[in-house]
């Protein structure tokens, strides 16, 4: 005991009842919890046996449950921010905790048999694999801190992609999968508690043995190796002992997010510093932290229902959380940024060269409309069969298209205002803003296809100010500004998870939201699509200066008679409604506003018209590609458009975080 408490001893002007503060309130919480469960309607002795049981084998277990895992995490995110010198890595930002989760599903859904051999095997099977995915990206620029998390959240973005379309590409119903995902902590039995207590143990036992190599990590690389560490084999060391801990809470009891990373933050606000400090106070924070998470939101329920699953509450913190982080990390500019190719126009094409474009993309349509899958295997429809198909594949076509070009147009609208290559209205947190403004018209509007639009367009414009705000602060990067974006998305998908797992008539209008899916897209959403494009993106052809001037700063814009903030306003205001309305059709999570904008630079279209008109064109073609491969890809099914253009996407954003080799080359 004397040693624990020297352990976390508080420097001067710290107040060390903060420590007893967090245990008191930890109790006093589990505490309300027991004493205020509903009674029982029962005899006063069945009720009084039935009570017991309940105390015994639900609410004492989860407590310990609780306790353990976040524990467990706090210890796994002490040890992944030591070992990668990075104060925002945890399982969930390094995508561990989501690649456990991708391979869970596939297992549940095509070998089950595994899942009855080890499931925490397969749990630790797919976080190794996420793991190594993202620091193979990193590595060739030194596992820069930024570089690493922003890998890390394409990868849990990819991987929660997939495990959806696993799921729904096997008939089952997909609100499963996000109340799993989301960390529920109930439990019927001390069976989690018992798996989970001594991986603990032995873990901390491993990491107390690595307490000098982990205070070496602290040093120079060249420095450590000649005071005799073995770098590599300790740094493999350590990821193994995290990966492993974080595997197996997932496999246990779902997606934990953010726990391993406040605990180890708030360990360091309150005064501890070397290993061996924080090998003690990380566990022990990050153990109050979800207790006291778990307990408030039992005690915010109804009746014997949580608020929501304590995963979804605790990653309601993680989005502020991770913005508040940000100022520990140097910010440090991609090699594609540095150099912004919409200022150099030594390739730029003409409006000629966009009519190949245009062929391809009406190739693409044409081949969508009439190409496909049927009982009898591969079917070109024409003739009578074309027509008796044209009124359930025309309009889910149009609205997927539709929605490409709003999201091309609004992705290259955003990437010139904010000056930033990576923006996009997915990546920024736009997108899935838009859930939070679709669940409060849901909550205060009556249901209609306009209470519905115009609430995912003030959640996106109300962001998308934020993000502009963000961007014009001083000394933030691009990197910075997508990681801001991230965290704000991961702020409201969390909020989106929680009204997810109420299970009401809005968690039904959310989940076919969040899905995506084109399945149903009848005329009145393609020309719902149709209109906005027409509506929204004709104005910008008659602000191409605008979009000209915007990237060389507001000084220079200035000086040139742009009224940048009104400019900026209007701007702002077109790629919220854009994404609203491409959100609407196709869902949040496409990255189509991220690729179309890159891929149309990649071609060659510097300018800004003619980087439009292209972003506008791959955009429509990605998108009617992705909707045509969901139709067929795990046919008789039907995959979400908006899941399947996420899988295409997520790779492009992870080469083009590892592009332009080494961090000092």
């Amino acid at each position: 005991m004397a040693e624990a408490v020297r352990a976390i001893r508080l420097p001067p002007g710290r107040h060390p009842g903060a420590w007893l503060l967090a245990t008191l309130t930890a109790a006093a919480l589990f505490l309300a919890v027991v004493v205020t469960r509903p009674s029982l309607q029962a005899s006063s002795e069945l009720a009084r046996t039935l009570e017991s049981i309940l105390l015994r084998q639900s609410l004492m277990p989860r407590a310990a449950t609780a306790l353990i895992c976040g524990a467990a995490l706090g210890l796994a995110g002490m040890l992944l921010q030591r070992v990668l010198r990075n104060p925002i890595a945890d399982a969930s930002t390094l995508g561990i905790a989501s690649g456990a989760q991708l391979a869970l599903t596939a297992a549940t859904a095509y070998a089950p048999a595994l899942i009855a051999f080890s499931r925490e095997g397969v749990a630790l099977v797919g976080a190794i694999a996420a793991v190594a995915l993202v620091l193979g990206l990193s590595w060739r620029r030194g596992l820069d801190p930024m570089t690493v998390v922003l890998s890390g959240m394409v990868v849990s973005l990819v991987a929660a992609a997939a495990s959806a379309t696993v799921i729904l590409a096997k008939g089952e119903y997909v609100l499963s999968l996000f109340i799993w995902g989301a960390g529920s902590l109930n439990q019927q039995s001390w069976d989690a508690a018992l798996a989970l207590g001594p991986r603990l143990m032995l873990s901390a036992f491993a990491a107390a043995l690595l307490l000098r190599p982990l205070t070496l990590l602290g040093l120079d690389e060249d420095m450590a190796r000649s005071l005799g560490l073995a770098l590599h084999a300790t740094r493999l060391a350590v990821l193994g002992i995290a990966v492993w801990l974080a595997a197996s809470v997932t496999a246990e009891v779902g997606v934990i997010g953010f726990v391993g990373l406040a605990a180890p933050a708030l360990a360091r606000e309150l005064g501890a510093r070397t290993p061996r400090q924080m090998l003690l106070a990380a566990p022990a924070f990050g153990a109050l932290l979800l207790s006291i998470t778990d307990s408030t939101v039992q005690l915010l329920g109804s009746g014997f229902n949580d608020l929501a699953p304590t995963g979804a509450a605790t990653a309601l913190f993680g989005g502020p959380l991770l913005l508040w982080l940000m100022r520990r990390v140097p910010p440090a500019l991609p090699p594609q940024a540095t150099d912004p190719v919409w200022l150099n126009n030594r390739a730029a094409r003409s409006l000629r060269a966009l009519i190949p474009l245009a062929a391809i993309m009406a190739l693409v349509a044409a081949l969508g409309l009439v190409l496909g899958r049927g009982p009898q295997g591969w079917e070109l429809a024409t003739g009578p069969l074309f027509w008796d198909l044209l009124p359930f594949r025309g309009p889910r076509l149009v609205a997927a298209g539709s929605a490409g070009v709003l999201l091309g147009a609004a992705g290259c609208l955003m990437q010139r205002l904010t000056a930033n290559p990576l923006a996009g209205p997915e990546v920024l947190g736009v997108s899935a803003a838009g859930g939070v403004g679709l669940l409060l018209a849901l909550t205060f509007l009556p249901a209609s296809p306009f209470a519905m639009l115009a609430g995912i367009a003030g959640g996106s414009l109300a962001v998308l100010f934020v993000m502009l705000l963000f961007a014009a602060s001083p000394g933030v990067g691009p990197q910075r500004l997508l990681l801001a974006g991230i965290a704000m998305g991961a702020l409201c998908m969390a909020v989106v998870s929680t009204a997810l797992a109420q299970g009401d008539l809005r968690a039904y209008m959310l989940l076919v939201w969040l899905s995506g899916s084109t399945n149903r897209a009848g005329e009145i959403e393609a020309w719902t699509g149709l209109i906005a494009c027409v509506l929204l993106i004709a104005p910008l052809l008659l602000a191409v200066r605008w979009l000209d001037l915007l990237p060389f700063g507001d000084a220079t814009s200035r000086s040139l008679g742009l009224a940048v903030e009104r400019t900026r306003l209007c701007l702002a205001a077109l790629a919220a409604l854009m994404t609203a309305v491409a959100s609407l059709l196709v869902g949040p999570l496409s990255l189509i506003g991220l690729i179309a904008p890159h891929l149309a630079r990649l071609a060659g279209f510097a300018r800004s018209r003619d980087q439009l008109l292209a972003s506008v064109l791959i955009g429509c073609a990605v998108m009617i590609v992705a909707d045509w491969l969901s139709r067929i890809v795990a046919f008789p099914y039907q995959v979400p458009v908006g899941l399947f253009a996420a899988l295409i996407g997520g790779p492009y954003l992870i080469w083009l975080l590892n592009r332009g080799g080494s961090r000092n080359g």
